[in-house]
């Protein structure tokens, strides 16, 4: 009952609304943008590990370098301009985060705007690949008709 929107007791003020401060497996967000590919790629998991051990390849360091672009001739405060891109294994890394990138699913570029939270997960994961189905009622010929008499 008491959820109403009455004066504080003894004159409080309103309790500041305080973000959670984004950390990546304890290391927080500041030195995660600060540390090199190889002391990062020690935080990741297995997977990422491995890709990134055996080389970037041609093709993700052409995306960053258009991320880099993209950010460095955005109007501060505003948001990069979109960057298109096929390669849905990509790994998110520290450096995209705050881009704008449109992942192909197949058919379209969704738009995904890279947060601290993808650290370390593939662009795929933002863009489905599929219509998820809504089922309604069956139709005509998708169940046996036989049993209803004709009367």
């Amino acid at each position: 009952r008491g959820r109403g929107g009455g004066a504080m007791p003894d004159g409080a003020a309103p309790k500041k609304r305080t973000f959670r401060k984004f950390s990546y497996r304890g290391v927080d967000l500041d030195a995660l943008l600060d540390m090199g590919t190889d002391e990062l790629v020690q935080l990741f998991t297995a997977r990422p590990r491995r890709r990134f051990q055996r080389g970037l390849k041609r093709k993700p360091l052409a995306l960053i370098k258009k991320l880099r672009k993209a950010k460095k001739e955005a109007v501060p405060g505003e948001r990069p301009e979109a960057v298109r891109t096929h390669l849905r294994n990509m790994i998110v890394v520290p450096e995209m985060i705050g881009s704008v990138i449109g992942v192909y699913n197949g058919k379209s570029f969704n738009l995904v705007e890279i947060k601290p939270d993808m650290v370390g997960s593939y662009l795929g994961e933002y863009s489905i690949t599929y219509k998820p189905t809504s089922h309604g009622r069956p139709g005509i010929g998708a169940t046996s008709a036989r049993f209803i008499p004709l009367r």
